[in-house]
């Protein structure tokens, strides 16, 4: 291998790396700022293992399957299930003054309008 290869190999592993701490830093910021809960998976039989998770219905979901169901998406893996919600937390979202947060929980959305128009975004300045 000549100096420009290794010297490419280098700083190509070195980007690498630096994209993967990026990626995982950035899925930390997205939990922080989301209403998220992880339950994990209770083996109560050893000879009998579960087959999927359990959700708070009652239902059983299989491993590696997602679904939504009331704004809330979920997962299920061989961990446990792991949920979080579609829809901003008014407790995590900075609001301007003048300005409100209405939730559309039937479409799975939020917008930031005028308190005083609501028929007009709030658009920060």
């Amino acid at each position: 291998m000549g100096f420009v290869e290794a010297l490419f190999s280098r700083d190509f592993l070195c980007c690498t790396a630096s994209l993967h701490v990026f990626v995982c830093l950035l899925g930390l910021v997205v939990l922080c700022h989301s209403d998220c809960f992880f339950q994990g998976l209770v083996l109560k039989d050893l000879n009998n293992p579960p087959k999927g998770c359990v959700d708070k219905d009652g239902k059983q979901h299989d491993f590696g399957t997602e679904w939504d169901r009331d704004c809330i998406a979920c997962s299920c893996t061989s961990e446990g299930l792991s949920c979080c919600s579609k829809l901003p937390d008014a407790n995590t979202v900075d609001v301007p003054d003048g300005c409100e947060l209405v939730v559309n929980k039937e479409a799975c959305s939020a917008k930031m309008v005028l308190k005083s128009d609501k028929t007009k975004e709030c658009n920060p300045i």
